[in-house]
C-alpha cells in the first residue's frame, strides 16, 4: 500500500471538491480545475478530506498511480486555494520582455522580437523588464508554461545570456586562452 496514497488530501477553507463517478472537481478563488481518476483508484470525502483508496484485486499500474492521483488532488487543492508561481530572469544586454494583455513579448537578441500566448488559467507580470513572474491555479501548466518561455533563449554558459529560472545557477565555462601556442 502506497504510504503517499493513503494520506488524506484536507480539503481548505473556500475550497469545494465535487466527486462524481471517476472525475474530481476542485473549486476555489484561483479557479476550477478537474481530474480523470485512473481505473482502480476511487476517491471519497470523509471528514473534511479527500480520501483515496485503490482496488487490490487489479494487476497492473493502479499501485504506480495511487500516490500520484493523490499528489495531483493535493496540488489541485493548493492551487485552487493559494495558487503557483515561477519567477523566470532574463539575462543579457538589450534583453527585456513585456505583457500586452494575454502575450508575453520578449527581446531575446533575435532580429525579431518573441511573442507567447499565455494559455488560459496563467497569468503573467513583469518586473523591472527582466523578471518574469508566471502564475496559475495548475501546478503542472504552470511549469510547462515556465520551460517554454526558457526554451525561446536558454542561458549559455560562456556569459550566462539567456532566460533562467530565478533559482537556477548556471555553471560557467571558462573561455579560451589566450597566446597559447
Amino acid at each position: 500500500m502506497s504510504r503517499v496514497g493513503k494520506t488524506p488530501v484536507k480539503i481548505l477553507q473556500g475550497v469545494k471538491v465535487e466527486i462524481k463517478d471517476s472525475s474530481v472537481k476542485v473549486e476555489g478563488p484561483k479557479g476550477k480545475l478537474n481530474h480523470q481518476l485512473p481505473r482502480g483508484v476511487t476517491a471519497k470525502i470523509e471528514n473534511g478530506s479527500v480520501v483515496l483508496s485503490r482496488d487490490e484485486k487489479l494487476v497492473g499500474n493502479a499501485a504506480a498511480l495511487h500516490g500520484l492521483t493523490r499528489t495531483v488532488l493535493h496540488n489541485m487543492v493548493h492551487g485552487v486555494h493559494t495558487g503557483f508561481t515561477r519567477e523566470l530572469d532574463i539575462v543579457g544586454v538589450g534583453y527585456r520582455a513585456s505583457v500586452k494583455g494575454n502575450v508575453l513579448s520578449m527581446t531575446l537578441g533575435y532580429s525579431h522580437p518573441v511573442d507567447y500566448e499565455l494559455p488560459q488559467g496563467i497569468a503573467a507580470k513583469v518586473e523591472n523588464n527582466t523578471h518574469v513572474v508566471l502564475s496559475g491555479a495548475d501546478k503542472m501548466l504552470v511549469g510547462m508554461v515556465a520551460a517554454k518561455v526558457r526554451s525561446f533563449k536558454e542561458p549559455e554558459p560562456y556569459q550566462g545570456k539567456g532566460i533562467k529560472y530565478s533559482d537556477e545557477h548556471i555553471i560557467r565555462k571558462q573561455g579560451k586562452a589566450a597566446g597559447a601556442k
